[in-house]
């Protein structure tokens, strides 16, 4: 439940179209629903414009399934992430109405129309081809967050012309995601070139010396480029949606 259901739930109440023990059985959960094994944060779309989302590495399906249904529930959408191949095929046959984005490792269901909340449009930049599920999953993220997105791949400092030749879609971004391994150097071009946000996404992506994403997320925090803020490794989602809250419309 957000805030949008809950004035309309309130709005019911006062016109006498809702009995109050009709309001009462629906908010019965709040602030949160104890599955056992899970403690389902029924909130988390009031205090912040968007449900709980599921991070499903470690989680089995019966699990997930659990905390799924129980959102679902309470008239949710789902955003799961971090699913491998085995899960999001289980959880597509157990709701047939998910979308399993593969790339992404990502499963959404959509029981209620995304509304554009977004000012503007997200950019989603990935250096190389090699950066896309990353970069894929800050996609699906803003996407069902309400938000118009827009995708410029294989655009890395090795042939930086690539870039620059797409300076208008740069520029008519409201927030710009950038995902890069290597040396991460991508974010610092990027944010010397904008007056917008930048968040940068270092990936697990490069040769040993890049250490496993740590050599692109030390780059990226040394940044000298102003405006440029760093996620985790591989942290598409937290990057979605961070982009999420600076492009709503207030």
């Amino acid at each position: 439940m957000d805030q949008t259901d809950l004035k309309q739930l309130l709005e019911r109440v006062r016109q006498g179209e809702e009995s109050i023990d009709s309001a009462m059985d629906r908010l019965r959960h709040l602030p949160f629903e104890d599955l056992g094994d899970a403690v389902v944060d029924h909130h988390r779309g009031l205090r912040q414009g968007f449900p709980e989302v599921i991070f499903g590495a470690g989680k089995s399906v019966e699990q997930v399934e659990r905390i799924i249904s129980s959102l679902l529930a309470k008239g949710n959408n789902i955003l799961a992430t971090r699913l491998d191949e085995e899960k999001g095929g289980r959880l597509q046959e157990l709701f047939p109405a998910a979308a399993w984005h593969r790339e992404a490792r990502c499963l959404t269901i959509e029981q209620k129309q995304v509304e554009t909340v977004g000012r503007g449009t997200i950019l989603v930049v990935s250096a190389g081809t090699s950066d896309l599920p990353v970069a894929a999953e800050a996609v699906v993220t803003a996407r069902i967050m309400g938000n118009r997105v827009e995708q410029l791949c294989d655009v890395g400092v090795a042939g930086l012309h690539r870039l620059l030749a797409r300076r208008e879609l740069l520029f008519s971004a409201s927030v710009i995601i950038v995902v890069a391994g290597m040396e991460g150097a991508l974010p610092s071009v990027v944010g010397g070139l904008v007056s917008r946000p930048v968040i940068a996404v270092p990936t697990s992506v490069g040769y040993g010396a890049a250490f496993g994403g740590v050599a692109a997320l030390l780059g990226m925090l040394n940044s000298c480029a102003s405006g440029v803020t760093v996620v985790n490794i591989d942290n598409g989602f937290g990057a979605g949606y961070a982009a999420s809250l600076m492009n709503r419309e207030l």
